[in-house]
């Protein structure tokens, strides 16, 4: 396979791209900097340097290539340019697409999220055939939406486009802003995790690296033009979730519940510094209120269409504190 790249600097665009150059597939990738790589030396892997507004080096990284990894986002809680993320998330997308329709690519698949999702009402786990809701707790969710109307435009212009949606990550790999669940591993291993964000019951569905990236594939494989495929795992509460944690890592630690009246304070506080003073907020409002959300997904139609494997949660967090301990 020859393909193009975007966000390979990201939590799972660096885990595909090595994957893919393993595979031995041939890999040109578009970055803004080199400084985040740390991909193996292949001569398999081109590098292009741009971003997703120079149309320019875009078609000059899809010369050669008959697939399409579009996985580069803005994905930050809050940005002092609000445009940046319509610019990114939206703009950059649809460059994307429009190089891909003029150079003839063979299929593009979009990354988008579980996040654009509605949340699960009644603990009923939430697929593809459910409407979407008619608003978005963040930004991010918001463009990804937009983002995907995007890829279903253009295929219906003639560009194969499939959508997989990730849901929440977790793994080996770099420890971004993508990865916090694998940063909360680290800490709580370390003895620097003791809260819980409110009650804990709030439910969420954590999914294995490994088995995004094999998504991603498989969805480039198999994946049928127009359709969407939720890239889940595990269907768990944050309790749960913490107590496989300690079962695995033979480490029992005593939690601090921190009521959701004070953290609504503290992403208010949060928000009103970043606003008035530029400083990077630890959360805010609006990605509060999407935490509060159960948010259980099925995984079906990827795992019986495209042949996707469910990695268990024990299984997923001994592997990624095995990889800790050699980090």
């Amino acid at each position: 396979m020859n393909c193009f790249v975007t966000g390979a600097t990201g939590f799972i665009g660096h885990e595909l791209v090595k994957t893919l150059l393993h595979n031995g597939d041939r890999v040109n990738i578009l970055v803004r900097t080199v400084k985040k790589l740390e991909l193996p030396d292949s001569e398999n892997l081109k590098i292009f340097t741009g971003d997703l507004s120079d149309i320019g080096m875009i078609e000059k990284g899809m010369e050669g290539c008959d697939k399409v990894f579009h996985l580069a986002a803005f994905a930050n809680i809050w940005s002092e340019n609000k445009n940046m993320p319509y610019e990114v998330n939206v703009a950059g997308t649809r460059n994307i697409l429009e190089s891909a329709l003029k150079a003839g690519i063979k299929k593009v698949v979009f990354t988008s999220t579980a996040g654009v999702l509605k949340p699960s009402d009644n603990f009923k786990l939430t697929d593809e055939t459910d409407p979407l809701p008619e608003t978005f707790p963040t930004v991010y969710d918001e463009t990804k939406y937009l983002a995907e109307n995007l890829c279903l435009e253009y295929n219906q212009r003639g560009l194969n486009t499939v959508i997989v949606s990730p849901s929440k990550v977790y793994g080996p790999g770099k420890l971004n802003i993508s990865n916090s669940l694998t940063r909360i591993i680290k800490l709580y291993v370390s003895g620097k995790w003791r809260f819980v964000p409110g009650n804990g019951e709030i439910f969420s569905n954590y999914v294995y690296i490994d088995d995004v990236v094999e998504g991603h594939i498989k969805a480039m494989a198999k994946g049928r033009p127009g359709e969407k495929y939720i890239l889940g795992g595990i269907n768990a509460s944050f309790n749960q979730f913490l107590e496989t944690l300690a079962k695995v890592s033979g480490v029992k630690r005593k939690y601090f519940m921190i009521p959701a009246g004070i953290l609504s304070a503290v992403a208010s506080l949060s928000l009103l510094l970043a606003e008035h003073f530029r400083v990077k907020p630890l959360i805010t409002p609006a990605w509060l209120k999407k935490y509060f959300q159960n948010r259980l997904v099925s995984s079906q139609k990827a795992e019986e269409e495209l042949g996707c494997k469910i990695t268990t949660l024990e299984i997923g967090i001994q592997k990624t504190i095995q990889w800790l301990n050699q980090y």
